[in-house]
């Protein structure tokens, strides 16, 4: 499809309330970046229903344009609706590219949409680049099991499409009361055109669940942490800095604690103000998920370790030492008895 402008895209993922996920308003950041770089307007989609604080929440986050498709068929995310009504509202303006949240929403709409626009898609991107010498948005990405980073561009066809995962950019700080121009677009999906309907919601049980991405401080934990009693430690330091405790893949796969506490590349990408790493060698996998983190500490026996290539602070050490007497530290500065 050939571009009718070089302007970005951020299509904003709302709740069924009509409010925005977060991760739309995190890429409207680097989504202003690269849109300069193209010469365009960053332009945020709104797709859902009763979405009247989601368009607010893009124009204060800076977007310099809204497109809203609001209906009740979309109040519950479903792919026959969604992909529809991306296709039509795209293959209208055709931008020159458009970056989608790798939710599991996400990850299910981009594939189909980028098959139907026959272009390309470079799913769960960690990272968002500009390629002066081409004018290619350059998507980087784990690949090979993870094992290295790929950068990949879409010289050929158009728009330029990614899923990118939630937590890897901030969300800019919004501006109170900002305003640009808000376009509804009438575009609806007639109900026998829907194959999926939602029957039932069943709530996960919430203690089962921890917010790694919403989290400020993160204390995650690694084979060095040598079972599932390690992990205690590292529960009362997170509890003493009002944080959550995380884990490395190879502590998931072995039992020792939930998958929802995973962090990497397989589990939740986070950038909290604080990342400890105890015992976590620091693979390429568990670093594509928490190296945007402000303040990395890693804490590990090996002084080779490859985590201490990327950490702010480090202590050689062993956890099971370093860690209490961290967390009664912080309980003798924080009063806490």
């Amino acid at each position: 499809m050939e571009p009718k402008t070089k302007d970005l895209w951020v299509f904003i993922e709302t709740y069924p309330d009509g409010s925005a996920q977060n991760v739309g308003l995190e890429l409207l950041n680097p989504g202003r970046e690269l849109a300069e770089k193209q010469g365009g307007k960053l332009v945020g989609l709104v797709l859902g229903h009763n979405t009247d604080a989601a368009v607010k929440a893009v124009q204060e986050h800076g977007a310099d344009q809204v497109i809203v498709i609001d209906g009740e068929e979309y109040e519950h995310f479903t792919t026959d609706a969604y992909v529809n009504a991306l296709y039509e509202v795209v293959t209208k303006y055709a931008p020159t590219t458009m970056l989608i949240g790798a939710t599991n929403n996400g990850r299910d709409v981009g594939p189909r949409l980028s098959s139907r626009l026959q272009t390309g898609l470079t799913a769960d991107c960690t990272k968002l680049g500009y390629d002066e010498e081409t004018g290619n948005i350059a998507w980087t990405r784990p690949a090979f099991g993870g094992n290295l980073m790929a950068t990949i561009l879409c010289p050929n066809h158009r728009p330029q499409l990614g899923t990118v995962r939630p937590g890897v950019f901030k969300a800019a700080e919004p501006e109170e009361g900002r305003t640009c121009e808000v376009i509804k677009e009438d575009i609806h999906v007639a109900p026998e055109d829907i194959r999926t309907r939602l029957i039932k919601e069943i709530k996960e049980d919430a203690s089962e669940m921890v917010d790694l991405v919403g989290a400020d401080v993160i204390v995650s934990g690694g084979r060095g942490v040598g079972g599932p009693e390690g992990y205690e430690p590292l529960q009362e330091l997170a509890d003493a800095l009002g944080g959550v405790v995380g884990a490395s893949r190879a502590a998931v796969d072995a039992g020792w604690i939930a998958h929802s506490h995973q962090v990497g590349q397989t589990g939740k990408t986070v950038g909290p103000k604080l990342y400890i790493a105890c015992g976590i060698s620091g693979a390429i996998q568990h670093v594509a998920g928490m190296s945007s983190s402000d303040c990395i500490v890693a804490i590990n026996k090996d002084e080779e370790a490859p985590i201490f290539d990327i950490a702010d602070y480090g202590v050689v050490g062993d956890l099971f030492a370093v860690v209490p007497a961290l967390t009664a530290e912080v309980k003798k500065i924080k009063g806490i008895a």
